[in-house]
């Protein structure tokens, strides 16, 4: 009853968004924290959030909470300017629904963003990390998206994650922006940053990023059979020692995603067009 139910939301969200947007997207973008200004560069419609049945509705700052659709460097997407997060409240199916809804739409590839502060003295604020793996104890404790009634609308019952992010994709935009590092992500739950002891237990498993979103959402694009790149822009030095005078604080991420944003609306300009065409 649970699956068909939440597959007739499913089937709601899309009808909606074909009703405003008959056109089929190729690729499906999630632009994090303070990411969304490249949305604002697609020709066409935008839908709040709110406007989408069943679509959970962002509470972060910085997210616009609009899905926009159209053109966008020559290529035709869909776009969350703005994600949503397990620390607004929302359970992982609620997460990763939207996720599953431009995969519904016809886009074969998804590209993540987000905001991550980085491990180690290896990076620096304002620099663009490949993810290339992650680790989520949240997720291995039991709050995959995934988890649940069977239900084949979505995918597969079991969801390989080994090469989910797509090693094509990711020598892709190191050919277009030579010397871009690759990293683990590692997903905390939040809201609280992290604490130290937690940097180094991170650091130890051989993460180089920290972050509150992206993993459910990857999970849940991955089993949609969806081809995945996904992208970090550090804005924070994560403390690693209770003995660092530094505290960290939400202004400073702010502050930080400004730095990027030039970054990134520019590997993007030359990313979206080059990305593959897969539209089978």
């Amino acid at each position: 009853m649970r699956a068909k139910m939440q597959r007739n939301a499913l089937d709601r969200a899309v009808d909606h968004i074909r009703g405003v947007f008959p056109a089929r997207p190729e690729i499906a973008l999630v632009l994090g924290s303070g990411l969304g200004p490249l949305a604002d560069r697609i020709e066409g419609p935008r839908i709040p959030y709110g406007d989408i049945p069943g679509f959970p509705v962002s509470t972060a700052p910085g997210h616009a909470g609009r899905l926009c659709l159209g053109q966008l460097f020559g290529r035709t997407v869909v776009a969350m300017q703005g994600r949503v997060h397990m620390y607004e409240g929302y359970s992982p199916a609620e997460v990763v629904f939207p996720t599953r809804v431009m995969a519904a739409l016809g886009a074969r590839t998804a590209v993540f963003t987000n905001a991550a502060g980085g491990i180690g003295a290896g990076y620096s604020v304002g620099e663009l990390v490949l993810i290339e793996d992650h680790l989520s104890l949240a997720m291995a404790a039991g709050m995959d998206p995934t988890r649940g009634p069977q239900d084949d609308a979505p995918g597969p019952r079991f969801t390989s994650l080994n090469k989910a992010y797509d090693p094509e994709l990711l020598a892709l935009a190191e050919r277009l922006e030579p010397g871009l590092k690759r990293a683990v992500y590692a997903h905390n739950v939040g809201p609280s940053f992290e604490p130290p002891a937690l940097i180094r237990f991170f650091a130890a498993m051989g993460c180089g990023l920290v972050g509150m979103s992206t993993v459910p959402e990857v999970i849940a694009a991955r089993q949609a059979g969806q081809r995945v790149l996904a992208l970090s822009a550090v804005t924070n030095i994560a403390v690693a020692d209770v003995s660092d005078a530094h505290v960290t604080n939400e202004d400073e991420v702010w502050e930080a995603v400004k730095i990027a944003q030039p970054r990134l609306l520019s590997l993007m300009e030359r990313l979206i067009p080059a990305l593959p065409k897969d539209m089978t």
